[in-house]
């Protein structure tokens, strides 16, 4: 079943149960998934449907900035809005692949270096681009990204 069934099953499941977080954050999720739709028909691309992996980035772009909102509403004494982007974030992670440990991420790193025969900081970019085609939601890049640079440099 791809993403985007799942996704519809669980939103119709919601609506029945009468889940009213649940419901709303995975109508989030399918607004961000027609503004991407509507943006790729806007720059001619005939293949208006979106992929599994352009979904996954989009739902990892999304449980980033709760994360972000989480922090913010913390530092400022906000909690029960910060317990609220959590909620947001769990219903999101559903729909996710399961998060590689530090180790897996380490051996990821590692063997994409010897798979495109990196040796210096300028093949970054080519290390990051195989990581992102094998592990599109598993990780988080902005993270990889450090790792990356300091085997090469």
């Amino acid at each position: 079943m791809d993403l985007r069934t799942r996704l519809n099953d669980a939103l119709k499941s919601a609506m029945r149960e009468k889940q009213a977080q649940r419901l709303s954050t995975l109508r989030l999720i399918n607004a961000a998934i027609k503004d991407r739709e509507i943006d790729q028909r806007g720059k001619g691309d005939e293949a208006t449907e979106v992929t599994d992996d352009v979904i996954l980035s989009i739902l990892g772009k999304m449980v980033k900035q709760r994360q972000e909102s989480a922090r913010a509403y913390e530092e400022g004494g906000r909690l029960e809005l910060a317990e609220n982007e959590r909620n947001e974030i769990e219903i999101i992670e559903e729909f996710l692949p399961k998060q590689l440990s530090e180790d897996e991420v380490e051996a990821a790193v590692a063997k994409a270096i010897t798979d495109v025969g990196a040796n210096s900081i300028r093949d970054m970019g080519k290390v990051m681009g195989q990581l992102k085609s094998k592990y599109t939601g598993q990780m988080d890049f902005g993270a990889v990204g450090p790792k990356v640079k300091a085997r090469l440099g």
